[in-house]
């Protein structure tokens, strides 16, 4: 039995997960209204709250019958804010210590890496380590607010960088965006919800798309989207703006989807010839529960005739049921990682 802590950001979370059973209670605290009023994350209101929410949130875990059981304490370790992250681990050292068990950290992105194998668990738990390996390797993207990474899932969960952005991450640049279109924070999520009103090809933004392989091999870019975005908007009133806003978010976050799907794509068909087809394809993080992404995101899937695992909506965001299932799933798959494997990817380490 694994109780988990997740402290990376802005939410408070706890998790219990029975590897045989799967997760068996969830709690989260999230902070949106408080830093709303600032128009993002304020590090010190954000360690402040973690530390008058989490006794409440352990009393709650308390009541399961379950957690008498628990045998590990799994926390985030990084990346994240460094205050945020010390009220976690302070929590996570003083547990380990008054129950006597070990304690591991674990990388925040690896969570989002296994986030999408957690419902495939949940359906069949003891059968869940063969079904895995039939669908490896699997390339997963991660689009949060901080990253934009595609990688693959080896076996003995060995991870390979594929790509990533080398500016802005796609949830940043729809934040972004969003600001610049006068939306309150989070915006991300207003973005997607005027969109839906909006024509997506009404207004022309950059892809930062190459050619053939070119493509697969090109970083993700955001920061000229969201340039683009503002030299747009100085050229039209205010008015022309309200007028043109749903044409706007609809046209922006195309930009944002297409570079992410075709990139995807590109990966897939431009594998090194050495290497092992991909079997599955994953979506994870923030940005994973919009409907827009999700939906190219799985005929992308339907085209090349694989499965796609897609983290469920809990799943997306700071949670620590995926930092639970992923210190199960790294002590039972992992392996040594190869020497080009950076340490934003490293395995879980025992605290």
């Amino acid at each position: 039995m694994i109780l988990a802590i997740e402290s990376s950001c802005d939410e408070s979370a706890l998790a219990l997960f029975d590897p045989d059973r799967g997760l068996l209670g969830e709690w989260v605290h999230s902070q949106i209204s408080l830093h709303q009023a600032y128009g993002g994350v304020v590090p010190d209101l954000a360690s402040r709250e973690h530390l008058d929410r989490f006794p409440a949130l352990l009393a709650l875990a308390a009541q399961k019958p379950e957690y008498a059981a628990v045998g590990q304490i799994a926390v985030t370790y990084g990346p994240g804010l460094a205050g945020c992250l010390a009220l976690g681990l302070s929590l996570a050292e003083a547990l380990a210590v008054a129950k006597n068990i070990p304690l591991v950290g674990v990388n925040h992105l690896r969570g989002h890496v296994w986030s999408p194998f957690i419902s495939l668990h949940a359906q069949a738990p003891i059968e869940f380590a063969e079904k895995l390996r039939g669908l490896l390797p699997h390339l997963g993207l991660i689009v949060s607010g901080g990253n934009t990474i595609l990688f693959r899932l080896e076996n003995g969960g060995r991870i390979q960088i594929i790509n990533r952005t080398v500016d802005d991450a796609a949830g940043e640049a729809l934040d972004k965006g969003a600001k610049l279109l006068g939306l309150p924070y989070p915006g991300g999520p207003l973005v997607e919800q005027l969109a839906l009103k909006g024509d997506a090809n009404a207004y022309d933004f950059p892809r930062a798309l190459g050619e053939g392989n070119a493509q697969a091999a090109a970083p993700f870019s955001f920061s000229g989207l969201k340039t683009s975005l503002r030299y747009r908007l100085q050229k039209m009133t205010p008015e022309q703006i309200d007028a043109a806003k749903a044409d706007l978010c609809a046209s922006y976050q195309a930009a944002v989807v297409d570079q992410l799907v075709a990139k995807t794509e590109s990966t897939l068909l431009y594998t090194d010839e050495n290497q092992t087809p991909i079997k599955s394809l994953g979506l994870s993080g923030g940005v994973a529960n919009n409907q827009v992404l999700r939906h190219f995101c799985r005929a992308l899937a339907q085209r090349h005739q694989m499965p796609i695992f897609i983290a469920e909506p809990r799943h997306t965001g700071d949670n620590a049921g995926m930092i639970a299932f992923a210190a199960w799933a790294d002590s039972v798959h992992n392996r040594p990682f190869s020497p080009s494997s950076p340490a934003l990817f490293e395995p879980s380490l025992s605290l």
